[in-house]
């Protein structure tokens, strides 16, 4: 596994555990709260709710991710690259979820590496079109940049719609708006 990637999941799942034995009083500081002014106030937490999960299956299938697509996207852009796709998806992610708590008085806090996992499906949804893809439920196999696409629709729906609550429908949005920047960024630097 890829220094990056390995950081980041071990790094997670050290946080959880001290998550798990601090209960809120602990999470309460780190994670991401939707004002302004408490952003203004915290800024350290536009990345910080990245390293807390709401239980078990939260980290498991957003670290699983990581392995799936960061280990494959770090080998293509090294580790500096590849860090600064996953904290720009981390931190955009972050301030979509912001500005929509203003638009719409949205209370809760935010945890949760999911906007980084977008903005890594992103990427390699552009960089591995063709890829095969397999949904875990349903088993579908399918390309990548389908299975990119069909799920930002989707998360796009169930944040205009609310039908799924309790979900940071447009931190995930905003991870896949920062994987976005960071490829047009990095192709950017290529050219002459």
């Amino acid at each position: 596994m890829p220094p990056v990637t390995r950081a980041l999941i071990i790094g997670t799942a050290l946080i959880f555990l001290l998550q798990m034995s601090g209960g809120m009083p602990f999470l309460a500081p780190f994670a991401l709260w939707p004002d302004p002014l408490a952003v203004v106030q915290a800024p350290w937490t536009l990345v910080s709710y990245s390293f807390l999960h709401g239980g078990i299956g939260h980290i498991f299938f957003n670290m699983f991710a990581v392995f799936m697509f960061g280990s494959e996207l770090e080998r293509v852009f090294g580790p500096r690259r590849y860090a600064m796709l996953w904290f720009a998806s981390v931190v955009t992610g972050a301030l979509a979820q912001v500005a929509v708590g203003v638009l719409f008085g949205a209370q809760a806090p935010v945890i949760g590496a999911s906007a980084g996992v977008f903005g890594l499906l992103l990427s390699y949804g552009v960089l591995f079109p063709t890829r095969r893809v397999v949904l875990l439920i349903p088993p579908i196999p399918m390309p990548a940049a389908l299975f990119v696409a069909l799920y930002g629709a989707l998360e796009l729906f169930l944040g205009v719609t609310g039908l799924q609550t309790g979900v940071a429908h447009f931190a995930h949005l905003g991870g896949m708006l920062g994987g976005a920047l960071m490829l047009r960024h990095f192709w950017a630097r290529r050219r002459p």
